[in-house]
């Protein structure tokens, strides 16, 4: 992760509508389209640092901080999907952006989802890694058993199981700048906004379970290999149900993939973009996998 991305290539810093934000100029003078980027529970938008160099050759870059995370307000008590995809349609209308490409990573993907499914005509495409859908009985009693212990309290302990489940364990010698990078964001999360966002996503691994048929864009379902719980079975499960969906794995690759080969998301990512930017109006399913 490289966080000093974020300083150097912002062309704006904001908040609307309550919400944190950062604008990431283009190279080129014009862009193909603006792309979204998402960030997942304990995190914030500088989690994207490792994709915003890659992004910016071609596309305008927008990054946030989800309600209850980084400088963006805490959402309500007991949340829904939509407040999340309603907070991003909010920011587009302040930005003036008609239709983007939104890209979110794991709570963020199923926001991105929500977006799509509620905003065909504003998503040029939708991006999911290391999305959540349909967990089985044990990956759920997990995960709620997980977001029942959580409260008010700062996040000083669970850490480091959770940088377990992403990074392995033990953590790889070659990632353990990523792993403390991602420890610093875990720690500084509000804990309210966490726990609430959390209990959210724990509960909401089934909200697109017989609705991905009317997904009526371009949609790339990407994970890694070796990622327990946003597994390629759950990848590929979405991309079957979607009509213009595909499934890639990244093998040995785990939960927080963009920061531990953001070289290998970040040229899934272009190619897709690339592919969905002279599909605009798609005619045909792309259904299809790749293995690497």
């Amino acid at each position: 992760m490289k966080p000093e991305l974020a300083s150097a290539r912002a062309v704006s810093r904001g908040e609307a509508a309550d919400t944190s934000y950062s604008v990431y100029t283009p190279r080129l003078e014009e862009a193909r389209a603006t792309v979204v980027l998402i960030h997942g529970v304990g995190m914030n938008q500088t989690v994207w640092s490792p994709q915003i160099e890659a992004l910016t050759a071609n596309y305008q870059v927008v990054v946030y901080d989800m309600l209850g995370h980084g400088d963006s307000a805490l959402p309500t008590v007991a949340p829904t999907l939509d407040e999340y995809a309603s907070q991003l349609e909010a920011l587009l209308d302040t930005m003036r952006i008609e239709r983007a490409h939104v890209v979110g990573h794991s709570m963020g993907a199923l926001v991105a989802l929500e977006f799509a499914l509620k905003h065909p005509q504003r998503t040029l495409s939708v991006a999911a890694l290391n999305a959540v859908y349909d967990r089985t009985p044990a990956q759920r009693e997990a995960v709620m058993t997980r977001a029942a212990t959580l409260g008010d309290a700062p996040l000083d302990t669970g850490v480091d199981a959770t940088l377990s489940r992403w990074f392995g364990d033990p953590v790889p010698g070659h990632l353990t700048q990523a792993a403390q990078a991602v420890r610093g964001l875990l720690l500084s999360v509000d804990p309210v906004g966490y726990a609430r966002t959390y209990r959210l996503f724990a509960s909401s691994d089934d909200a697109h379970v017989g609705r991905l048929a009317s997904l009526a864009v371009p949609a790339l379902f990407l994970t890694g290999g070796c990622d327990p719980n946003s597994s390629p079975a759950m990848s590929r499960a979405m991309a079957a149900a979607t009509p213009f969906g595909r499934a890639e794995i990244i093998a040995n690759e785990r939960h927080m993939m963009n920061v531990t080969d953001p070289e290998g998301v970040n040229e899934r990512l272009l190619a897709f973009l690339a592919e969905a930017s002279v599909e605009e109006a798609p005619h045909e399913s792309i259904n299809g996998e790749r293995h690497d």
